[in-house]
């Protein structure tokens, strides 16, 4: 089985259910895949801060497992570690939000397996999800690929934990997460997990960037990672555009490699509404 995590709430549905739809039709192999879930309820912090929905959960496993029986979703609240590890921490209104912080629980779930692929929902797999799953981490605690800007204004191999390939048996020996969790508790983080990632490290993979490219699609791009951009036209500003973002992904970039993975999309959310309407 191929071991998938994602980390959101019911605002980033769209996001988790394009990137599976992407890994099942970009896949030639009939591997089952394991879906985990981590999600929570913090709406003491934002309303819209709400778990997973059991409907949403329904319509994501019911739609994996059209493409294969043996799929498997787990859906994990983890509300209660948040709780009692990150609340209130320094870190909880970082720049990103505190979903983030959540896989850094993944040493603490017992039915999280030895091998497991971390994905941000905002990812689209333009090439099969083996090309990436099926790298040899035996001897790192995991593999990622450089960050697009941080390579050139920090370090050539300052990471990006968009995509992360985990060798949990490895990272919970080195202690890797409780070192994590452990800076995100005392010391605020410009780019918060992600700097209590590289900070805990003490072996890592570094990848190519076709494995998680933040700006371009290639044809040889395996991960398109729809993370912020700069763009230097017609001014110097930044945009937020995700893969969900349909008509802006055909507007801005000009991409129509997705097209038939939209239509599976919106073919699913057209199931949805009709059988809500019944």
């Amino acid at each position: 089985m191929l071991n998938v995590l994602f980390c959101g709430n019911a605002g980033v549905f769209d996001g988790m259910l394009t990137c599976a739809l992407s890994m099942m039709m970009r896949n030639d192999s009939k591997e089952p895949f394991n879906f985990f879930v981590f999600t929570m309820d913090l709406t003491s912090i934002k309303d819209n801060y709400i778990p997973l929905k059991p409907a949403q959960e329904k319509v994501f496993r019911e739609t994996l497992k059209r493409y294969n029986p043996e799929n498997e979703v787990t859906v994990i609240d983890v509300s209660d570690f948040y709780k009692e590890h990150f609340s209130g921490c320094p870190n909880e209104t970082a720049y990103c939000s505190p979903y983030t912080l959540i896989r850094l629980f993944a040493d603490m779930v017992p039915e999280i397996p030895d091998k497991l692929l971390y994905l941000d929902a905002d990812i689209m797999f333009n090439r099969d999800v083996h090309l990436l799953y099926d790298i040899d981490v035996s001897e790192v605690e995991y593999a990622a690929c450089p960050d697009h800007y941080g390579k050139y204004l920090i370090h050539p191999h300052y990471i990006n934990a968009g995509v992360l390939l985990f060798n949990m048996k490895k990272a919970r020996e080195t202690g890797l997460f409780e070192k994590a969790r452990g800076w995100i508790k005392k010391k605020k983080l410009v780019f918060a997990d992600q700097s209590a990632l590289i900070r805990s490290t003490t072996k890592k993979k570094v990848l190519k960037q076709r494995f998680n490219d933040q700006k371009f699609l290639h044809k040889h791009t395996v991960v398109r990672h729809f993370s912020k951009r700069l763009f230097y036209l017609p001014y110097p500003h930044t945009e937020n555009i995700k893969q969900w973002h349909i008509d802006k992904v055909h507007k801005t970039f000009r991409y129509h490699q997705f097209d038939d993975i939209y239509d599976e999309y919106r073919k699913t959310l057209s199931e949805i509404k009709e059988d809500r309407n019944g």
